[in-house]
């Protein structure tokens, strides 16, 4: 499956507040999912095996490191059982190498084509991310003025933003 995502990640200290705020806007709430992703070493993008409970996907994304809303072109093939992610995990391990595996708490909620997570991920802290699902880049404009929407709401500044996925974060020097 592809898609085109908008998307922010930022650090907050309040997931309490967004939940709340969430709730008013009418979000669905799928669940909380203990998501361990490892990512692969690949040469150009990244290539991720996400296994949780809820979620199971490989997934392989492109994406400027940048703060604030930034463009992703995304592939995502939906694994059905643990069995069978634990199987590809494997495979990929010994394909590629694990070049750095990321443990997350996410709650996971949507309010139409917009998906939002309050993750708490070990060792980085709590952070909260909206994606803005479109099928093409076509959809951009509409998407970004999403993201813009719920940033705004949730009072997100801009030093608050993140830049680099989590396992960038992780991989930084102390």
């Amino acid at each position: 499956m592809q898609k085109h995502l908008v998307e922010l990640k930022a650090r907050t200290g309040d997931h309490d507040r967004i939940r709340a705020l969430l709730t008013d806007a009418g979000a669905d709430f799928r669940g909380t999912d203990h998501q361990i992703d490892r990512y692969f070493r690949v040469p150009d993008g990244r290539l991720k095996l996400r296994i949780g409970n809820i979620e199971r996907s490989l997934i392989f994304y492109r994406r400027p490191d940048q703060a604030g809303p930034k463009d992703s072109a995304v592939s995502l093939t939906k694994l059905e059982t643990e069995k069978a992610a634990i199987s590809l995990a494997t495979t990929l391990e010994q394909a590629l190498g694990v070049w750095v595996t990321v443990d997350k708490q996410r709650e996971i909620y949507f309010v139409d084509n917009v998906k939002f997570h309050l993750d708490t991920v070990a060792g980085l802290g709590t952070f909260v991310e909206i994606e803005a699902i479109g099928e093409s880049k076509a959809d951009r404009e509409r998407l970004l003025r999403q993201v813009d929407h719920f940033r705004t709401l949730f009072r997100i500044e801009d030093n608050d933003m993140v830049s680099v996925s989590y396992s960038d974060l992780l991989n930084e020097p102390s």
